[in-house]
């Protein structure tokens, strides 16, 4: 969590993630935009009085063992102790360990820890860390296939995903489950949980690829029993002995906490009578028998601590107000008392989960206007320390719209650049849930830029009506006098009331911006776009060429690409409509060099620059090169909707012309189709307006066109990818918010249009054509 034990992976630094023994240096030339904590990518340290699961680590060393494996079982019964140590006694390196968490709740961000877990071991294709850090890059097409790829060509890998219960994001499920069928034999994925309901595993028990550890599996057994128990040096009789294990039911931590509880009383007649292994939690055994022993100086801290996922002697002096918590940290951890060290500088440290529970809800009933300010100071320091992510958490656990806000308008976009884009959506969904988008209509403008270039358009409508009512005083994060320059540009994109108003929006974003805001080649850029609509393109080319300029001194590395490429895109279709195909030539290959190596190459705005290149290759001759290029537009067009308006009709208008030049109707009537639905939402585009009647006057009546995949529509091309998971009709429905009926509808087209009779046909296909 903190600076302090964390390894920042980056372009230009190559770094080595850990440095622990077996390492290997972290290979992609492309590097994390974000920081990983080295803690969460080795097992836990054991300790010299660990009780050894000999029985749990011969099962799971069984050499002719499924290739998945399931540890699930409430909180307390040991699963995280037995896998490392069936971890620590393999032959390294071959064990990749992730130790997933709440801020793991993001595919980008769990693919990420996966995939250098696992290079630790193997070498993982750099395509996988460029992929990863790419915003807007596909999960199912791009970064699951080459990770699984790495996973299937390494010999012997064990990949421990511990405690993935912590994961609610559908996509990072799905993400798992794509994984598990990489598996090779001889190899091993762990997944450790305290449910197992996300996870499709009675599809896994049919097929005989996996096997499940429960908590009969996981309870003690006698031997075990008696050895943690003489452990503690209690003094328990072999009869009380027995006894506390049959109340107990073997439940490790049940065991545990009563030989701590008999320790510190001094007591060896009984066991805690209170204890059963039927109560997860153990409460009232908490209560009344262990935490009344501790010291009060130390009770108080933990349980004013408890609000704190994660713990740092700077953090904990910072949220208590007081000074002396890393020692006290380092004690606690030191004499067993429910800390954990989570690195071997005694920096970070956490709370056993089940007295954390206890503890917090304690707070909450004795004392609740402590929590508060405590979230609150949590969230001060986080976010002054670099942990925006942390930070937001603790925002969002007290309900602090207000907090939680002003940090996303500094840490959203780097965030989103960074490919966190499922981390961002999130953060804007709870923001919307929880405070009145008007209140913040700076992060408003923000979310519906996200929203507009993520191709959620509902969200992007929404999200524009708050920026556009909102009000805020003082300048903006980028320098900016006021409010009205940002929601100057944000109607420039959306372009709701026609061109002459995108006209006047664009010219007053430029003007009122600050010298120094990285939206001034954006702005200049729809200015170019606004001319180009009003007819004249002389004057939109020299817009788009000073946009081209602008980016490389204000946009930030990641955003540079994706500017640059369509500022060079669009003067491309300038260069086609003035039938200056040598020079529209040149544009389109700089314009495809530039979207091609950069991290952003997914983008959906680049559909353009792949359109206009078909354009320009189709002219040259180059009928095979172009339908590839065709191919690449079409793959990004789901996400290019009426949010972004002008380059959504744009592209498609390329497309349509490029379609009836190979002479395929269908393609084309399908995309002007799909450009009367943007019109239908912003029906003055100018001159893309009349280009798109001129289109269809020349295609004519509708005849008998043969609809080939050039006429899959954008909610089709949308359900396409996810035919080819594990995923029901049902369950897509549910990722893209479908009925099962209009996903099987939108399936069945996709057979016709493929001609192909089966999902897993359409699926073959797709990937023959470069859909996939």
């Amino acid at each position: 969590m903190g600076r302090q034990t964390s390894v920042t992976t980056r372009v230009a630094t190559r770094a080595r993630v850990g440095s622990h023994e077996g390492a290997r240096p972290y290979r992609s030339a492309a590097g994390l935009p974000f920081e990983l904590l080295e803690t969460k990518l080795r097992p836990p340290h054991l300790g010299e009085q660990t009780i050894p699961r000999t029985r749990l680590v011969r099962r799971l060393d069984e050499r002719d063992g499924p290739p998945i494996v399931v540890a699930c079982a409430a909180a307390g019964y040991g699963k995280t102790t037995a896998l490392a140590q069936w971890a620590a006694s393999r032959p390294r390196p071959d064990v990749a360990w992730v130790s997933v968490d709440a801020h793991d709740d993001d595919p980008v961000v769990l693919l990420t820890y996966i995939a250098v877990a696992l290079d630790r071991i193997a070498p993982v294709d750099a395509g996988v860390f460029e992929a990863l850090a790419s915003p807007g890059a596909s999960i199912e097409l791009k970064v699951v296939p080459r990770l699984g790829a790495a996973l299937a060509g390494a010999e012997s890998v064990a990949l421990v995903l511990d405690d993935v219960h912590e994961l609610g994001n559908p996509q990072s499920v799905d993400a798992i489950v794509a994984l598990a069928a990489h598996v090779p034999k001889g190899s091993r994925l762990v997944l450790s949980t305290r449910d197992h309901s996300a996870f499709p595993l009675a599809r896994w028990r049919t097929r005989e690829v996996a096997a499940e550890l429960g908590p009969e599996d996981l309870r003690m057994d006698e031997q075990e029993a008696r050895g943690l128990l003489d452990a503690t040096a209690a003094g328990f009789s072999d009869e009380h002995a027995d006894e506390l294990l049959r109340r107990t039911e073997g439940w490790p931590a049940g065991l545990y906490l009563a030989a701590l509880s008999a320790r510190a009383r001094g007591a060896t007649a009984a066991p805690a009578s209170t204890l059963t292994g039927n109560d997860p939690l153990v409460a009232d055994f908490l209560r009344s028998e262990l935490l009344a022993s501790l010291p009060a100086e130390e009770v108080r801290f933990l349980m004013r601590t408890s609000p704190l996922e994660q713990m740092s002697g700077p953090l904990c002096d910072a949220v208590l107000e007081s000074s002396g918590s890393g020692e006290l940290l380092e004690s606690l951890a030191r004499t067993n008392r429910f800390v954990v060290a989570l690195d071997a500088q005694g920096t970070w440290y956490r709370c056993h989960h089940l007295v954390r529970e206890l503890l917090a809800t304690e707070l909450e009933r004795a004392d609740p206007d402590l929590v508060s300010p405590i979230r609150a100071r949590a969230f001060d320091w986080c976010a002054a320390h670099g942990q925006e992510v942390a930070a937001i958490r603790y925002g969002q656990a007290g309900a602090d719209a207000d907090r939680v806000a002003g940090l996303l308008e500094r840490c959203a976009q780097p965030t989103f650049h960074s490919g966190r884009t499922a981390t961002v959506e999130q953060w804007f969904a709870w923001l919307r849930q929880h405070g009145e988008p008007e209140r913040y209509p700076a992060v408003a403008v923000i979310a519906a830029m996200f929203h507009a270039v993520t191709g959620h358009a509902a969200e992007c409508d929404l999200w524009s009506a708050a920026a556009e009512h909102g009000e805020r005083r003082g300048p903006l994060p980028d320098g900016s006098a006021s409010l009205a320059s940002w929601q100057a540009m944000l109607r420039a994109l959306r372009c709701r009331n026609g061109v002459e108003a995108m006209q006047r929006d664009a010219s007053l974003a430029l003007r009122t911006l600050a010298h120094g805001s990285p939206w001034r080649p954006p702005s200049l850029l729809l200015l170019g776009l606004a001319e180009l609509m009003a007819g004249d393109g002389e004057r939109a080319d020299d817009l788009f060429a000073e946009s081209e300029d602008a980016v490389q001194s204000f946009a930030t590395p990641t955003t540079t690409p994706v500017l640059r490429a369509l500022a060079l895109a669009e003067r491309t279709v300038v260069a086609i409509h003035q039938q200056e195909w040598a020079r529209a030539d040149l544009l389109a290959e700089q314009a495809l060099w530039t979207a091609r190596r950069s991290r952003t190459e997914d983008a959906a705005l680049h559909a353009l620059v792949y359109a206009a290149a078909a354009r320009t290759a189709i002219h040259g001759g180059r009928a095979a090169s172009a339908r590839e290029l065709l191919v690449e537009a079409q793959r990004r067009l789901p996400r290019l909707t009426y949010a972004c308006p002008v380059p959504s009709v744009q592209t498609r208008l390329e497309l349509a012309r490029a379609y009836l030049l190979l002479a395929d109707p269908a393609g084309a009537r399908t995309m002007l189709n799909e450009i009367d639905a943007v019109l239908r939402h912003c029906p003055d585009l100018g001159t893309l307006g009349a280009q798109s009647a001129e289109l269809r006057t020349r295609l004519g009546a509708p005849g008998h066109d043969v609809p080939g995949a050039s006429a899959l529509t954008g909610a089709e091309l949308r359900v396409l990818p996810l035919l080819a998971t594990h995923l029901s009709y049902r369950e897509i429905g549910e990722r893209r918010f479908l009925s099962r009926h209009t996903v099987k509808s939108h399936t069945m087209a996709i057979y016709r249009k493929l001609d192909v009779n089966s999902r897993s046909e359409a699926v073959e296909r797709a990937r023959e054509i470069g859909l996939l």
